[in-house]
Order: C-alpha cells, then sequence, then structure tokens
C-alpha cells in the first residue's frame, strides 16, 4: 500500500511537472545540416531549464516557412516564434499586430535589452527607422570573395583582390592558365544591395524603406550601370562564369575548380571547408575604388525570428527566455562554429577570439571583420515591400544583359520600372 501511494504520487508529481512546461512552437526554415544544429540547440535549452519546452518544426524553404506563418497567423494558430528571411521582412513587419518587437518582449520579460550589445553589421537590418529592434538577427551571413589558394599559387597571383580594378588586372592571367576568374550566387544580395552597402549609396528613397512604404527603387543610378556594364564585359571576356539562379550551381563551379574565385555567402564556410578539397581563403567583398576610396561595411543577409503577438504572458516569458538562451555568447559561439554563420553579439565574438577560435580558423572571422568596417548612411540595409518579386525581376533582366537581350541602360531602365510598380501594390496593400 506504502509503494502504491509512492508509485502514484511520483507520477502525480511528474504530470504536474509536465503540465506546468509551457511550449515554445519555433516554425524554421533551415535543412540539412542547419536543420540538425538547430535541433541540437533545441536540446541544449530543453536540458537548461525545466519550465519551457523549445519545440522546432522545419517547415520548408525561406518562402514556404514565410508563407506557413502568414496563413497560420490569419488562422489564429500562429507558432510561438518564426524565422523570416532578410526579404521578407518587410512583409511581417509592415502587417500590423502580427508581431511582438523584440526589443519590447525582451525588456518586459527577459531583464532588458540593449542592441548595442549586437554587432554593428546586424543591429539595424531587422530594426524600425528609429533603431528598435523587431526581429532577432538568427542565421546572419554577409558576402565574402572566396578563392582558390592553390590556382593563386599556380597562376602566381599572391593575394586576392581587395577592388574590381584589381580583380581587373589579374582576371587575364587566370583566363591564360584556363581558369575562370570568378563565379557569383545570388546577384541581388551580392551585385546590388550590398554593392550599395559597400559603395553608402542610396538603395531607396524613404530611408531605404525604413520610414515607411511609400518608396521608390534607386537601383537606375550610374555606379550600378557601370558595374553591371563591366560584369557583361567580363561574362564575354570569360573572367565571369554564370551558372544560373541557382546558388549551389555557382558554388559548385569553384569546388569544381572551373572558376579561380566565387562571391558567397560567409555562411557557406563550413560547408566548404567540408566540400572543397583545396585550399581556399576568404576575403572582403570588393569595391571600386572609382566610387569610394574608403570602402564602408556590408550588411547581412540570411533571417531573423520574429515572435508572433496574440500570444499569452506566459508563452511571451517562454519566447523571451529561449532568445535570451540563443543570443548568450556560449550559444553563438557554438553556431558560429557549426555553421559558419557570424556570432551576432559582441559578447560571443569576444568567446571566440578568446577561445583561439581565429588563430586557428582566421578565415571563419572574416565576415565578422566586414561587418565591422565603418558603417555609413546607407550600410544597415533595406526595408523593401514584394522584395521577394523584386528579387525575381532583378534576375530577369540581369540574364537579359548576360543573353544580349538587353542593354545595361534597358535592363536598369526595366528594373526600375517593374520594381516601383511592385512597391506602390505594398504600399496599397499596407495603408
Amino acid at each position: 500500500m506504502k509503494y502504491t501511494a509512492l508509485l502514484a504520487a511520483g507520477f502525480a508529481t511528474f504530470a504536474t511537472s509536465a503540465l506546468a512546461q509551457t511550449e515554445i512552437q519555433f516554425w524554421h526554415a533551415m535543412g540539412g545540416r542547419l536543420g540538425e544544429v538547430v535541433e541540437e540547440i533545441a536540446e541544449k535549452y530543453n536540458a537548461s531549464q525545466s519550465d519551457y519546452v523549445l519545440v522546432p518544426t522545419y517547415k520548408g524553404g525561406y518562402e514556404d516557412t514565410m508563407t506557413a506563418g502568414i496563413a497560420a497567423f490569419r488562422a489564429k494558430q500562429q507558432p510561438d516564434l518564426i524565422q523570416i528571411f532578410d526579404a521578407g521582412a518587410a512583409t511581417i513587419i509592415n502587417a500590423k499586430g502580427a508581431t511582438v518587437p523584440v526589443a519590447d518582449l525582451m525588456t518586459e520579460h527577459a531583464g532588458g535589452f540593449d542592441s548595442g550589445d549586437f554587432i554593428e553589421g546586424v543591429r539595424y537590418f531587422y530594426a524600425d527607422s528609429d533603431g528598435k529592434m523587431i526581429g532577432m538577427p538568427f542565421n546572419s551571413s554577409t558576402p565574402l570573395l572566396y578563392y582558390n589558394k592553390d590556382i593563386f599559387a599556380e597562376v602566381g597571383i599572391d593575394a586576392p583582390p581587395a577592388t574590381w580594378e584589381e580583380f581587373e588586372a589579374m582576371a587575364p592571367k587566370l583566363k591564360e592558365a584556363g581558369y575562370q576568374a570568378l563565379s557569383q550566387s545570388h546577384s541581388p544580395w551580392i551585385f546590388s544591395e550590398n554593392f550599395h552597402s559597400r559603395h553608402n549609396l542610396q538603395m531607396a528613397t524613404g530611408n531605404n524603406g525604413y520610414d515607411g512604404t511609400d518608396v521608390k527603387i534607386l537601383y537606375n543610378n550610374p555606379e550600378m550601370k557601370m558595374h553591371w556594364t563591366k560584369v557583361k564585359e567580363w561574362l564575354d571576356a570569360g573572367y565571369y562564369g554564370f551558372y544560373g539562379r541557382g546558388w549551389g550551381d555557382n558554388q559548385d563551379a569553384f569546388v569544381q575548380k572551373k572558376t579561380a574565385m566565387w562571391l558567397g555567402s560567409s555562411g557557406s564556410f563550413g560547408g566548404l571547408k567540408a566540400s572543397a578539397d583545396f585550399d581556399f581563403g576568404t576575403s572582403y567583398l570588393p569595391y571600386w575604388e572609382a566610387i569610394i576610396e574608403e570602402p564602408k561595411g556590408t550588411f547581412i543577409g540570411g533571417a531573423a525570428l520574429f515572435a508572433m503577438a496574440g500570444k499569452s504572458e506566459e508563452q511571451n516569458a517562454a519566447t523571451a527566455d529561449f532568445l535570451s538562451f540563443l543570443s548568450s555568447p556560449d550559444i553563438q559561439y557554438f553556431w558560429h562554429k557549426e555553421t559558419g554563420y557570424v556570432p551576432i553579439t559582441n559578447a560571443a565574438y569576444d568567446v571566440a577570439k578568446a577561445d583561439g577560435y581565429y588563430e586557428s580558423t582566421p578565415d571563419a572571422e572574416v565576415g565578422i571583420l566586414q561587418l565591422t568596417q565603418p558603417g555609413g548612411e546607407w550600410t544597415k540595409g533595406y526595408r523593401l515591400g514584394f522584395y521577394v518579386q523584386i528579387r525575381d525581376v532583378m534576375y530577369k533582366h540581369y540574364e537579359d544583359i548576360f543573353s544580349g537581350d538587353a542593354t545595361v541602360d534597358e535592363a536598369f531602365a526595366g528594373i526600375e520600372e517593374e520594381a516601383n510598380e511592385l512597391l506602390e501594390r505594398f504600399n496599397a496593400t499596407y495603408n
């Protein structure tokens, strides 16, 4: 009898404890190894405390996850936390009542929030025009130049190009040795958005879209047209290879040693270490010295985590607790090492340096160093609606330049017209 009573009491205690735990539903877009790391972080979090249980759910790619989140919010079945990528930020931030700003959430439930804790190139992209952070940066990356050290040694090139002028000087040597000089993944992100940041050029009216939705795109400018005229010349000369819109198709050209250099993401560092059978290095995104003497830093790509509105105080407290855990120095360092994405806080960066990580793996630091270069008026990012569609418009016109179906002037006039039509539709939708 006594044993039975004790057993019953034990089950009752277990049940009460289980019932007391608050679930945090977290929808994300991280597949493959990245998804495995998300699961590992969830396990670490759940083991670290007994009040909350994080339940991560993979919802497909970036666009699939955002679409699922929109549908769930309309049905009042939204998760507590959702990952939204850079191009979708304007959609979720401008959807009135859809989210709780992370700065407010953390101030109320996690003992405070200071955007100054985040590294320079990270803290403003998902903030409002006053600098209040709306989303918590998660998988943050920046475009880098990767180069094959073996090919460089073979050709007799000592260092990667810091400027596009230097690139033009070395590209013929690489071609003579049988290599294309460069391939690139994601022209809108690297050769458009971060091109503007690197050269401190305005992307759009309305403070790059941060001040409102009634804005116009400013891509049809002399600097962009000069750059894309050069890119077309490089393509025709055999210096530049375009392998399609697929990110992996252009990265594979580098891995297969077709190209000596590749413009990609700092978040690709870990994957390249596993797939490349040659010694490679990383360097900053080149700039045109003819446009700017002292280049500025880049801003992040990737995605952020948004706390969905319509949740109880208990659920909000749970979400804030997990975000505190996720942004802690040790977890950010773990994420950084396992994935190649940059640590989002200064404290995590300090932990990585103190641990000697960059002494053994110096190339892993290059993305952070680029993000912490001096900023300018137009280096914090952009906030433009229907930007997924605008990127498609850009790709279409860039491909017309490559095929010869349009001149550079015609292509950028088309980008301007079609992008502004999309921005007008977005403004009408949200106002």
